[in-house]
């Protein structure tokens, strides 16, 4: 895996949305932040535009992908939101010209569709981030996730490392062991939307995280199910759970009717037998820990220690 040259201070960053539109009152504060790193901005045309729901249609927000990367005077590309709609513009995507242009590519949530194809396709390490108009501008972001932000961006020369929560919450193992395997996923609902395309996660000894939001446990129980159907449980050396943002209950008021996640997980994950570590701090929650997928890591769920080594 190739790893994109570190970002520094006076470096330039691509700002787009491959997925929903950016709330017009959100921009010039994500700019601000991007630009208190010591990184000039460049604002893609997805930023401004608004086609539904979308950051513009597929073909502009294609076009954002491209240009950004295309660029030589562009260092690095943080989307600035999530949303929905990265998966309906894989199929117009040049990963030829996409590979020939590692850089720092940064977002969560849906940009999981993104991650997925960078790594698998273009054979380049990307990150885990929060993103500049959600987690960056709001008043709970924490010195946590700037720190942990800024090593994965800013000092990605680093060949070992541990990803470590914040001291005072720590993580848990749902079952004990040891395995190595690239870093590879993200949020459940995408990573489950890649199955049955072109596009599919390889999760072939490879260490799975997966984390979601708003989503009952019945839908976190569907979507693990069909990975397990599918054969990407059993083909993973490890899995990490991150958080679970509101996936509670459906029926909340008839608990006879409801399965915790708890109860989820130890009934499709536990019987697999693969070292699980959970509770980790990353995912739609602040703090959040960002991670390099495609990164080799070492997970000792003996210890909940997560290391990522050369």
């Amino acid at each position: 895996m190739i790893r994109p040259t570190a970002l520094k201070k006076g470096d330039t960053i691509g700002l787009i949305s491959a997925s929903g539109a950016t709330p017009p009152e959100k921009l010039q504060p994500a700019i601000a932040t991007i630009e208190k790193l010591g990184l000039n901005v460049v604002v893609g045309e997805t930023c401004h535009a608004r086609h539904g729901y979308l950051a513009g249609t597929d073909d502009l927000r294609a076009a954002d992908v491209h240009r950004m990367f295309g660029d030589p005077t562009i260092n690095g590309i943080f989307c600035i939101r999530g949303g929905y709609g990265a998966t309906k513009i894989l199929a117009q995507l040049d990963f030829d010209m996409i590979s020939a242009n590692p850089k720092v590519f940064a977002g969560y949530s849906d940009v999981t569709a993104l991650h997925i194809a960078f790594n698998q396709l273009c054979g380049f390490v990307t990150y885990h981030t929060p993103m500049p108009s959600t987690e960056f501008i709001r008043q709970e972001m924490d010195d946590y996730t700037w720190q942990s932000f800024i090593q994965q961006i800013m000092a990605n020369e680093k060949t070992e490392f541990y990803l470590e929560n914040p001291s005072n919450q720590p993580m848990s193992t749902l079952v004990a062991g040891r395995a190595t395997g690239q870093l590879i996923g993200g949020n459940l609902t995408l990573v489950t939307a890649s199955l049955g395309t072109p596009y599919e996660i390889d999760t072939r000894d490879k260490i799975l995280f997966l984390e979601d939001i708003d989503e009952t446990e019945q839908r976190v129980d569907r979507m693990l199910t069909q990975l397990k159907l599918a054969g990407k449980l059993d083909d993973v050396a490890g899995i990490l759970l991150g958080a679970w943002t509101n996936c509670g209950p459906e029926n909340p008021e008839k608990p006879a009717h409801c399965l915790s996640l708890q109860t989820i997980f130890q009934e499709i994950l536990v019987p697999l037998g693969k070292p699980i570590i959970a509770e980790l701090t990353c995912g739609h929650c602040l703090p959040t820990m960002s991670l390099p997928l495609g990164r080799t890591v070492t997970m000792d769920a003996v210890n909940q220690r997560i290391q990522v080594v050369e």
